[in-house]
């Protein structure tokens, strides 16, 4: 979430946020819940000082006794009052987008996104139409939805045979990679709780895309992001841990409730989705060079596989949620003519780490700066490989740096 203190100059908030599009709405929702508990606050300690000032030293009368149990009462009262305001201005508070960093575009959507960094190497050409990934890999038979529509319907995939080696290998390889770049591996759960999704701002503003399980507070996690960010929740980290570089694996699981029919065919848009994360909480001064860091390893695996790709900022219309700043790595598919998302590197300030309470032995035991990217999506870079490295006779070639990873599988 945004400092609360903030909320003292609105003018100043909405016009930082207002370069995202008009956030009046919810900036004077929060700001008023924020100023009545300020209020509430106030009125509670005017009557808690009052009581301490009437609370004589002496034995009290039985008139003083009836007058102090009566302030005694309202003290309570004012307490809950103030314990009710708060807990409302923090929710408010929620629903408040990060603030854009300034020297991103302003934009009102993709539209006004910028290239950061060229393309890497040429889009392949073909003496042939390119096929779609989806139409290669059924005829390869490497996925199967038919069978798996009778099991989940649509937007779901198994992968079968050498389709399966292949995730799995790219799995390790992402992994291995990852690991020489600095970064410390985690397994962790796939179930997530409210506490945690709200940490890093699912919770509550995108809970009609997330899946929780019945009569639990229990969720599918929709990205790794949740675990290995919340990994240190509501800890204070010694200064020389900083930075701290996290890496996993695991399923993810999303509605795409906003999707509104797009992708239904192929890998780009599914409900349950596999994806090795990145994530580094360090120092705010870092802040900047951390993410180019954080996108440089995840580039490096796209150069490693030979894949064409470009990075776009993404500017403030099109910046998610509780991002600062935020580097797309798109990679090319010929078969749609067009670069599509595989990675979204972010910038999140100190928005994820205020709701998350993780802070480090600083000065003043300052928030941390969080950061996370995809290193990357696993179904995305399939769908990648299958397009670029397809051959006329619809058999596909795969790339080298792969190979240890296939040749004992």
């Amino acid at each position: 979430m945004i400092d609360p203190k903030r909320l003292d100059h609105p003018d100043t908030l909405l016009n930082a946020l207002n370069r995202r599009g008009d956030c009046t709405a919810v900036v004077e929702q929060a700001r008023a819940a924020y100023h009545e508990w300020k209020s509430a606050l106030h009125a509670f300690e005017t009557l808690k000082a009052e009581q301490n000032a009437a609370t004589p030293k002496r034995k009290p009368t039985d008139e003083e006794k009836v007058a102090l149990a009566q302030l005694s009462e309202s003290v309570k009262a004012a307490k809950q009052a103030v314990d009710s305001a708060e807990m409302a201005y923090r929710t408010a508070l929620l629903y408040v987008p990060n603030i854009p960093a300034d020297d991103i575009p302003t934009g009102p959507d993709a539209s006004g996104n910028t290239v950061f960094r060229s393309p890497s190497r040429p889009v392949p050409e073909f003496e042939f139409a390119p096929q779609s990934h989806d139409a290669i890999l059924e005829q390869l038979r490497w996925v199967d939805t038919e069978r798996t529509a009778r099991i989940n319907g649509s937007r779901f995939v198994t992968y079968c045979g050498f389709g399966a080696r292949l995730k799995r290998a790219l799995i390790q390889f992402m992994l291995d990679h990852n690991l020489r770049a600095g970064y410390q591996e985690l397994s962790p759960p796939v179930l997530v709780n409210r506490t945690s999704l709200t940490g890093t701002g699912q919770l509550p503003k995108f809970d009609a895309d997330l899946f929780q399980c019945a009569d639990t507070e229990y969720w599918l996690s929709p990205t790794a992001e949740v675990q290995l960010t919340n990994y240190y929740h509501g800890e204070l980290i010694a200064e020389s841990e900083l930075p701290i570089k996290l890496t996993g694996y695991t399923p993810c699981f999303r509605k795409e409730a906003g999707s509104y029919g797009r992708d239904t065919k192929g890998l780009i848009r599914l409900h349950q989705f596999d994806k090795v994360e990145l994530v580094q909480l360090v120092k705010p001064e870092t802040g900047e060079a951390a993410l180019l860091e954080l996108l440089d390893t995840a580039c490096g695996i796209l150069d490693a596989l030979e894949l064409p790709y470009q990075v776009v900022t993404l500017c403030s219309g099109d910046l998610g949620f509780g991002a600062s700043k935020t580097y797309d790595i798109e990679v090319w598919l010929p078969a749609q003519n067009t670069y599509r998302e595989i990675s979204s590197c972010s910038l999140f300030t100190d928005f994820q780490a205020r709701r998350a309470a993780i802070r480090y032995r600083g000065d003043s035991n300052t928030f941390v700066y969080t950061l996370n990217g995809s290193g990357l999506a696993i179904d995305r870079t399939i769908a990648a490989i299958v397009e670029n490295y397809q051959l006329a006779d619809g058999s596909v070639q795969i790339p080298t740096c792969l190979d240890r990873y296939l040749s004992h599988a």
